[in-house]
């Protein structure tokens, strides 16, 4: 699996948001940090092939993405997690995580071992009868988890996926994508740390722009000695934005 983009603008209505941006994403783990406005959220819903690209040429799997066709051919290898998800509030979380394998396209008959092997990987197995409405805000994160990762997609993209999720379930969060290496994954985070325990690659994107592509290891040797009272890492990301935008 490889994801390509080449010159590709995006935007809503008259506004642009993404300026011929171009990027290769194979499988391995890739941060997307930026402050809010950056453009990371509309580049993940133009990679889950929600929005095709304005301008520009997108390839998913060696499928150029131009409409709604091109976009059927590979959703059912897209795992894509919103930052605001919607769900019927009676469904099961057990109901709800089947319905993504049943939009994924994968057989009636692996519905049962795919549910449970998502739902085991997010520590929901004990909580699968339980409805949507009735779980914590935790829970329900994780049952957004379970719905992106069920059957195992090739690219998996992920926008803010630990809102909401105390350290442990966080410490549990980062286990989970780690077991997801052989997928391409892009998780769009403003917590620093996970990005440094478990992200091969990280993109800093700023008004729609790429502003820093590579290593956290890389990233970190850019760090400045301001910005007291932050990680290395911390202060890397933060010496990229603007002054006056340095805050996570």
């Amino acid at each position: 699996m490889s994801v390509v983009l080449d010159a590709v603008a995006q935007g809503y209505g008259t506004s642009a948001v993404i300026e011929g941006l171009d990027m290769t994403l194979k499988p391995g783990i890739t941060a997307l940090l930026g402050p809010n406005g950056a453009g990371k959220t509309t580049l993940l819903r133009t990679l889950a092939t929600v929005m095709p690209p304005r301008n520009g040429r997108i390839s998913i799997d060696d499928v150029e993405i131009h409409d709604e066709r091109s976009a059927r051919q590979v959703r059912d290898r897209i795992g894509y997690l919103p930052q605001d998800f919607g769900y019927d509030p009676r469904m099961t979380v057990d109901d709800f995580v089947t319905y993504a394998a049943w939009m994924r396209g994968i057989a009636p008959r692996q519905w049962r071992r795919s549910v449970s092997d998502a739902l085991e990987m997010v520590d929901l197995v004990d909580r699968r009868r339980s409805r949507m409405k009735s779980v914590s805000g935790g829970m329900r994160r994780r049952a957004g988890i379970a719905w992106a990762i069920v059957g195992r997609p090739r690219l998996v993209l992920l926008d803010e996926p630990t809102v909401g999720l105390d350290p442990r379930q966080r410490l549990q969060f980062r286990k989970i994508v780690s077991g997801l290496g052989e997928a391409v994954v892009v998780l769009s985070t403003h917590l620093i740390d996970d990005v440094g325990a478990i992200c091969d690659r990280v993109i800093v994107m700023h008004s729609g722009t790429v502003r820093f592509d590579g290593t956290v290891t890389e990233l970190e040797a850019l760090g400045c000695d301001d910005l007291p009272g932050h990680s290395q890492l911390e202060r890397a990301y933060m010496h990229l934005l603007p002054e006056g935008e340095q805050q996570l």
